[in-house]
């Protein structure tokens, strides 16, 4: 078993830090708000720390799921971040969606320190962490990955070293670009079939039978004709993701005329008052246009 730190218990974090705590791992809790940290601990075993530096201290593996890159930067940089307190030999395992730029700038910065830093963001939703049942996308160097994945494996269904570091988000870039148009093809369908008066329980059964299946159709399809969107990954959080997907784009010189389109559609859905809600939500604005 590992003495590791979980910094960052939002609705990813906090069941997944719970996951490595049910697994028998020495857990220590960081959380920018104390009183989530507390709460976790009243919860599952383990320990709450006041600052990332402290929760970070003599842990050998410390895991990572916060907002974006300004937020990444403020629990691994300075005096009271996660860097101040590893010990070389130990792993920074980002679990946050970000850019391949502050993986690459983080990785960079742990190798002075002897610290290796291997970006690791995930893919299943909430319901994913809850159930243990990620999948876990790095970038990074192969040994400390062989020795953090085990580890990694409590919240996992897999976990997969893709390439160098940044190669984690640029794969969970393509993973979020392949949901966008998915969602948005689904959206178009099911509004052209209630339209056209079908019975969506039959027609569903008959195309998720064949070439046209998805997750997206499998779970989201009741929903969104019933227009429920309270629930799920939020558009806000989509929109976070599309936009570091596009801004790599540009970086590449890669082209990504329909992930621009879907991302105003999603803007769309923020102005109508539902930035929190499921990014199935892009139906609502062509069933109530």
């Amino acid at each position: 078993m590992a003495k590791v730190a979980f910094l960052g218990l939002g609705v990813m974090g906090f069941p997944m830090a719970g996951h490595l705590a049910a697994k028998g791992h020495e857990v220590t809790v960081y959380n920018r708000t104390f009183a989530k940290a507390e709460a976790w601990t009243q919860k599952h075993k383990g320990k709450a720390a006041k600052t990332p530096r402290e929760a970070a201290t003599g842990q050998e593996i410390v895991f990572c799921c916060v907002g974006n890159d300004d937020d990444l930067r403020s629990v691994v940089l300075g005096p009271d971040g996660a860097f101040a307190g590893m010990s070389k030999g130990t792993i920074f395992f980002d679990n946050t969606t970000a850019s391949a730029d502050i993986a690459r700038e983080l990785h960079a910065e742990g190798k002075k320190l002897g610290i290796d830093f291997i970006d690791a963001p995930v893919s299943g939703g909430q319901a994913g962490a809850e159930n243990g049942q990620l999948t876990v996308m790095c970038g990074g160097d192969a040994a400390p990955f062989e020795r953090a994945k085990p580890v990694a494996d409590a919240f996992s269904k897999a976990v997969t070293l893709i390439g160098p570091s940044g190669a984690g988000q640029v794969t969970k870039m393509m993973n979020q670009m392949c949901i966008a148009g998915i969602v948005q093809g689904l959206a178009e369908a099911l509004n052209l079939g209630q339209r056209a008066g079908l019975d969506m329980e039959k027609a569903l059964g008959a195309i998720s039978k064949g070439a046209a299946q998805s997750w997206q159709m499998e779970n989201r399809w009741q929903n969104m004709v019933n227009g429920k969107f309270d629930y799920g990954f939020a558009v806000d959080w989509m929109r976070k993701d599309l936009g570091i997907a596009l801004a790599e784009g540009k970086r590449q010189k890669a082209a990504m005329p329909l992930v621009a389109l879907v991302d105003q559609f999603y803007e769309r859905v923020q102005a109508r008052g539902g930035g929190r809600w499921d990014t199935s939500s892009l139906i609502q604005p062509l069933q109530k246009p």
